[in-house]
């Protein structure tokens, strides 16, 4: 069965790729939309990549959007060991090399703690800050599975083997088939005897936690809670109450905590939404 129509229309816009060094390693990200245009920075979640976003850019028209890849993924460099404050600074590096004035950030998971993380060591950088499904980190989700990942990379014969072996993290039961045949390709980098996953194991590193850093915040926040996600109903009212000046939450219906690869048009709306009212802050 071919993609959605929706869905080739915008896989078929083709992402700008380029590269910024942030303290001596090179961090990739992808482009779309006007120079000039309104900033919108997408980060996205651990063990995944900018590319988990290729279909989401398209459709927030009249935005200029970039994605890039943490350190650590996708074809960024590796970093020994990872500092959650360095990765805010990349954040902001790639905000400040496509000339992005006072972007919105948008987080999933992960991605989500960092984005929080530029809230609070650069407000004034930022328009606002949304997060999605990123859950208070007291203990990581899925200890089996992260110290799974944590092992060396199997390598597979070959490509379409990898892309069968494709799981996200946490799993859900309902991936859009033509998002995750994208997602995983991308995913993909090739290794002595075949192909493996272009993330460092050893990613993950220190962290801060988004209990300590909510309170901190003093720059406009939303989070966009997906309903079969990390993130039940009361953590999330936990997490306003943490935001000094309380904190709106969206939940995105019948989602699991990778909206992009199952409900990405309602994340879309989300987005659309919270870019049409959210007034960007004067200097």
């Amino acid at each position: 069965m071919p993609p959605p129509a929706w869905l080739h229309q915008a896989l078929a816009q083709q992402p700008g790729h380029r590269d910024v060094v942030v303290a001596g390693a090179r961090v990739h990200y992808r482009c779309w939309g006007p120079a000039g245009a309104p900033g919108v920075v997408l980060v996205h979640g651990g063990a995944a990549h900018s590319g988990w976003w290729d279909h989401v850019p398209p459709l927030l028209t009249g935005c200029r959007v970039v994605a890039l890849d943490l350190s650590g993924h996708g074809d960024s460099d590796r970093r020994e060991p990872y500092d959650p404050l360095l990765r805010a600074r990349e954040v902001v590096a790639v905000a400040a090399a496509e000339g992005l004035d006072r972007p919105v950030l948008v987080g999933h998971s992960m991605g989500g703690w960092v984005a929080v993380t530029v809230g609070v060591e650069d407000p004034d950088a930022v328009a606002g800050v949304a997060f999605i499904d990123s859950p208070l980190n007291d203990s990581p989700p899925d200890g089996a599975r992260l110290r799974e990942r944590r092992r060396p990379h199997r390598v597979h014969p070959d490509a379409a083997t990898a892309v069968a072996r494709f799981r996200p993290l946490p799993e859900q039961d309902v991936l859009l088939p033509h998002v995750r045949e994208h997602v995983a390709r991308g995913s993909l980098r090739p290794a002595e005897g075949g192909w493996t996953w272009k993330f460092d194991p050893h990613f993950s590193g220190n962290r801060l936690r988004l209990r300590d850093l909510l309170p901190q915040l003093r720059c406009p926040v939303v989070l966009l809670r997906c309903d079969r996600g990390l993130v039940d109903p009361a953590m999330a009212a936990e997490m306003a109450r943490l935001v000094p000046a309380g904190m709106p939450v969206v939940d995105l219906p019948d989602a699991g905590h990778h909206p992009m690869l199952d409900q990405p048009l309602a994340l879309v709306a989300a987005l659309r939404t919270l870019l049409a009212v959210w007034p960007r802050r004067p200097r």
